[in-house]
């Protein structure tokens, strides 16, 4: 089964933080179960300083299962689910979450992460998460 990790989990992982989601990430990288969706790939590599860690990245990710999403989709899909929290009372603090959200809700696969958005986001809609048991 694919996964999709979350920026926090891949920020987690590079920095050698053992939890149960990056041994999941590891797991699912020897496995060949990670996909990953656009968003994801601009957070991970804009926080990158070193230009060889950024290449290198690059490269991984190319061994990855890309999510491919038409992006006005993706755009209308993320500013729904945004708007259908709101009305709900509850703000996500960064919009690209919900981008990421619409992604894994869209291919139906679980987020595996490590930010507290994404669980209020899955209280109120669709969206599955992975947890650990």
């Amino acid at each position: 089964m694919y996964h999709l990790f979350d920026t926090s989990v891949w920020i987690d992982y590079k920095n050698g933080v053992k939890s149960a989601q990056t041994d999941l990430l590891d797991d699912s990288l020897i496995n060949n179960l990670v996909c990953f969706c656009p968003t994801i790939l601009q957070e991970l590599l804009q926080g990158i300083r070193n230009e060889r860690d950024f290449n290198d990245t690059v490269d991984a990710f190319q061994a990855l299962h890309p999510l491919i999403l038409d992006p006005y989709i993706a755009s209308f899909d993320a500013a729904q689910l945004y708007r259908s929290l709101r009305k709900k009372g509850v703000t996500i603090r960064k919009a690209n979450d919900c981008l990421i959200a619409a992604y894994s809700i869209h291919f139906d696969i679980e987020l595996c992460h490590n930010d507290s958005d994404f669980d209020l986001i899955a209280e109120n809609s669709a969206l599955k998460i992975w947890k650990p048991i």
